[in-house]
C-alpha cells in the first residue's frame, strides 16, 4: 500500500493538500495476471517494448485508478468502487499525479511496486 500526499489546486481555485491511498490485494493481483495473455508482467513488457506511449499512457492510467481506494479508520478494510474511482479520476490530485508519475520513470516504478503485494502471487497452471 502507497501512502501519498498531493498537492493540487481544486476547481475553486483553492489549493489543497490530501492523502490518498493506493493497493492491489493479492487477490487482484492474481486476476490482473489471470486475465493477461502471457500474464500482466509480460503484457506490461510488450508494451514497454513497443513504445507505443498511447497504450502506455491508457494502461498505467487504468492502473492507477484500480488500485485507488480509501482506508477505513481502523484498517481492516481498503475500500474500492466504480463510484470512488470515478470521482479521483475526476479529480486535479489525480491529474497531478498521473503527471507526476508519467514524467519520472523511477516515481512510476517505485509507485508500481509500492502499490503490489508483497507476498508472491501463487500461479496456477
Amino acid at each position: 500500500m502507497i501512502k501519498k500526499v498531493i498537492k493540487y489546486i481544486d476547481y475553486n481555485g483553492v489549493e489543497r493538500e490530501e492523502t490518498f491511498y493506493f493497493n492491489i490485494s493479492r487477490l487482484e493481483a492474481a486476476e490482473m495476471d489471470a486475465s493477461s495473455r502471457g500474464g500482466y508482467d509480460q503484457v506490461i513488457q510488450k508494451i514497454i517494448e513497443s513504445q507505443d506511449k498511447g497504450e502506455m499512457l491508457s494502461i498505467f492510467k487504468e492502473f492507477v485508478l484500480s488500485a485507488y481506494g480509501e482506508k477505513t479508520a481502523d484498517g481492516t478494510s481498503f475500500i474500492k468502487n466504480a463510484e470512488l474511482r470515478n470521482k479521483f479520476a475526476q479529480s486535479e490530485a489525480f491529474v497531478e499525479l498521473f503527471l507526476e508519475l508519467g514524467n519520472d520513470s523511477k516515481l512510476a516504478a517505485a509507485f508500481v511496486a509500492g502499490v503490489l503485494p508483497k507476498a508472491p502471487i501463487q500461479k496456477t497452471e
